[in-house]
């Protein structure tokens, strides 16, 4: 192994980059990003960041990343008083998703991060699973209050990776239907 690093070490530049690490960078570059705004969700931003990551983490063919002010975001993110809503998507770069995070939800002892990551769910172009286990996140309410998981199941893992399989798929347009999670 030592011989292989010192071999790499020595070889010109040209010559060191090898197919696997141009096919990864090319994978890299061709992950979907779609940029969320959260700037309207006031106590929610550690949820948020919480299901970006865990979508982040369990899902390959689209990255959520947080919008730098002055930059447009694909998915704007809100809290609100009422129940739980979100656009069902996927959403695209381009496209006008929307989550609003409802305190209703919170009132009657849901997890913030679950439902975050649920309604980020919706514009990631999964439905509810209603009912369902506590370990399908698309379960939603249905898992009732003690409830805490908020990582996407295989199949729900699954469905993301092929609508997000296409990375040159064509952008969404505006609008989108609002789909409410009340229980």
């Amino acid at each position: 192994m030592a011989t292989a690093v010192a071999a790499l070490a020595a070889a010109p530049a040209a010559t060191a980059a090898s197919a696997p690490d141009t096919a990864a960078a090319t994978s890299a570059s061709a992950v979907v990003t779609l940029r969320y705004d959260d700037r309207q969700a006031r106590g929610w931003e550690a949820a948020i960041a919480a299901a970006a990551a865990s979508w982040n983490t369990n899902v390959e063919n689209v990255h959520l990343a947080k919008a730098q002010p002055g930059t447009r975001a694909d998915i704007q993110i809100v809290a609100t008083a009422g129940w739980p809503q979100a656009t069902i998507g996927p959403v695209r770069p381009g496209g006008r998703g929307r989550v609003e995070l409802g305190g209703q939800a919170v009132a009657q002892g849901y997890d913030k991060t679950r439902i975050a990551a649920h309604e980020i769910g919706h514009n990631l172009g999964l439905p509810d699973t209603k009912p369902g286990p506590c370990s399908q996140l698309m379960s939603g309410s249905a898992a009732g209050t003690g409830c805490k998981n908020a990582v996407p199941d295989l199949a729900e893992q699954a469905r993301v990776e092929a609508f997000y399989a296409y990375r040159s798929a064509s952008r969404v347009p505006a609008g989108g239907r609002l789909v409410a999670d009340a229980p």
